[in-house]
């Protein structure tokens, strides 16, 4: 079987880079021991092993697709939401009193690595269902709890989140699903939800959706949207099942993620669709945005982790493959020599490098994210973490999915022609990955909610928060001369987030929106540039701890840390520079109506 994972970076970052004591000190935790996460992570990297990783291609060459309102699907689907319901994924981290584990977020993101890393297809369903099971747990009655969530942490029925809708993408105040309340206390649904994944397949005997619609008679906009819980068969009283008028329109034919479905739903078309509130009327988009925050999140580590899997495959191929000669010392190639490996060539050690470099990053910031989670849920002062959690957010589901794209082309571009012929599994790596920049809020929002609303969140207070971190970071590791260097260097780095923000602010102080967030991608990019160095100095900082007292992995494993941070802040910090070159130059190019005319 291929590499597709390395453990020992997955036990670095959990017990190395992060302070794993400092999660496993709460109470809600007390059950959970180093030795027993390293027991799981090897049975969760088995069932990877068995159960996901060799039908990866397979679901690609035999794609989900649509018939006669039928949904086909790789009957596998249907194998892994069984296993995860027995084996206790499905409910890792909800509480024992909702027949959970208990786990901490942080670790059920580490299982999740390795089960994304395997094939990016399938954990997708599962993670929805349990992310749907979660909102019920949280804000729904239980008695609702006790109709839908068993089924769903069984594995038996599928759960999703339904928001978008034909005309209301992104801008989900334009939603028009709507919800009439009946006198048995359900209410009369009817509406379209498209680009609903894993919104039916062969693999479950329910779906369960929660929706956003709008309550007749409510508010506009976004503060009139409230969540139902809409089963695709509703549980009568005698507890069998009857259709409850959810129609399966259409599957979208994807470009990548095609083991995915990815579905058109119809509500109520006969006029026999119910649906049960979750919580209060009118407050369904605040109950979605806790599923949202940690779907953001979960998109970023997806995308890290099919970048992850790309990279190993690249890197075998460069192992394996010869082609050409090194050149001799008067700059000529010898003619008469063998061919050498083409990892020997600089320009593919550069393309391995940089794939290293982004994407043990992006990772080292997703483990620090789902740690803030944990952080957050138990922690009785939780409002620093809650701030940084907010602030980190954007950063951890835009950087891997907009530089992990870039690091599986990066991969292709190792094989040559062969990255491009479907024999090869980069292309599928490239396809699939193509979606993650999009899902759940695209690069432009995610980009616009970071400048917009996250930095100056609590008047500036989280990115205060995150300056200490940085500064304490860079503190310690100036105590070693050989970080010393790349301290300074992040330091002149958040010196320019600073005088960035301070160019813009005067335009958001002025109401002048549009050119306060004109480039507020650009923004993003400076600022995730700045974090992801500083996630790999305080990689680099543990590295040298443990080359220094010959503790831990091996000291080759060290070593690459230190050399791959040095690559990242050789040719990744430079360009938060030329993001601020940019975003100050004075010139608004995007701004105004009249730039219409130049667009034709």
């Amino acid at each position: 079987m291929a590499q597709y994972i390395n453990m020992d970076n997955l036990r670095f970052y959990l017990f190395e880079v992060l302070d794993m004591d400092e999660i496993l000190k709460y109470e809600a935790y007390q059950d959970y021991d180093q030795d027993g996460i390293n027991i799981l992570l090897d049975s969760i990297k088995d069932w990877a092993d068995k159960s996901f990783y060799p039908y990866f291609r397979e679901m690609d060459e035999q794609p989900v697709h649509y018939k006669d309102g039928v949904v086909y699907s790789h009957e596998q689907i249907g194998k892994v939401m069984k296993e995860g319901g027995e084996n206790g994924y499905l409910g890792a981290y909800f509480k024992y009193e909702d027949m959970g584990s208990q786990m901490p977020r942080v670790i059920f993101a580490a299982t999740s690595h390795i089960l994304q890393c395997a094939n990016n297809n399938l954990p997708g369903y599962l993670n929805l269902t349990a992310g749907a099971a979660s909102l019920i747990a949280n804000f729904a009655t239980r008695d609702l709890f006790d109709k839908y969530v068993p089924k769903m942490l069984s594995g038996e029925w599928g759960g999703t989140m339904a928001l978008t809708e034909p005309q209301a993408g992104s801008s989900l105040s334009d939603i028009t699903t709507s919800a009439a309340p009946n006198e048995d206390g359900s209410y009369s649904i009817k509406g379209q939800k498209i680009f609903i994944s894993g919104g039916d397949h062969q693999g479950c005997d329910n779906f369960v959706h929660l929706t956003l619609a709008r309550i007749e008679g409510a508010p506009k906009g976004t503060k009139g949207i409230s969540l139902f819980i809409i089963p695709k068969h509703r549980i009568e009283d005698d507890g069998t099942l009857s259709y409850n008028d959810v129609f399966t329109a259409s599957d979208f034919q994807k470009l990548g993620q095609r083991g995915y479905s990815t579905v058109h739903l119809v509500f109520g078309e006969n006029e026999n669709c119910k649906g049960w509130l979750v919580g209060e009327a009118n407050k369904g988009l605040s109950y979605m945005f806790q599923m949202m925050n940690g779907a953001r999140i979960d998109v970023g580590l997806t995308a890290a982790s099919t970048a992850t899997a790309a990279y190993y495959a690249s890197l075998q191929y460069a192992k394996e493959r010869p082609q050409g000669r090194p050149l001799t010392e008067d700059g000529k190639k010898n003619v008469d020599a063998e061919q050498t490996i083409i990892i020997n060539h600089p320009d593919v050690k550069r393309m391995l490098l940089f794939q290293k470099a982004i994407l043990e990053g992006a990772l080292s910031l997703i483990f620090y994210c789902s740690a803030l989670e944990d952080k957050v849920h138990n922690d009785s002062d939780s409002e620093a973490h809650h701030l940084l959690l907010e602030l980190l957010t954007p950063v951890a589901k835009t950087f891997p999915s907009e530089k992990g794209k870039d690091t599986i082309d990066q991969g292709l571009q190792v094989l040559g022609g062969y990255g491009f012929c479907m024999d090869f599994p980069l292309q599928q790596y490239y396809r699939d990955i193509r979606i993650m920049p999009i899902y759940e809020g695209t690069t432009g929002i995610q980009s616009l909610d970071l400048l917009g609303r996250k930095i100056p969140m609590a008047e500036g207070k989280a990115l205060g928060i995150l300056q200490e971190k940085i500064t304490h970071t860079i503190k310690e590791a100036s105590k070693h001369e050989s970080l010393k260097p790349y301290a300074d260097q992040l330091t002149n780095a958040m010196q320019t987030v600073q005088s960035t923000l301070g160019h813009l602010m005067p335009f958001a102080m002025q109401k002048a929106y549009q050119s306060y967030l004109a480039d507020a991608t650009i923004f993003m990019d400076l600022f995730s540039y700045t974090v992801v160095g500083w996630q790999w100095l305080h990689m680099g900082l543990k590295s040298i701890e443990r080359l220094n007292s010959e503790t831990g992995i091996s000291r080759n494993f060290y070593e690459s840390k230190l050399h791959t941070m040095k690559f990242y802040y050789k040719y990744e910090m430079p360009k938060v520079k030329a993001c601020a070159k940019t975003i100050v130059s004075g010139e608004l190019l995007t701004v105004g109506d009249k730039v219409l005319d130049y667009i034709n």
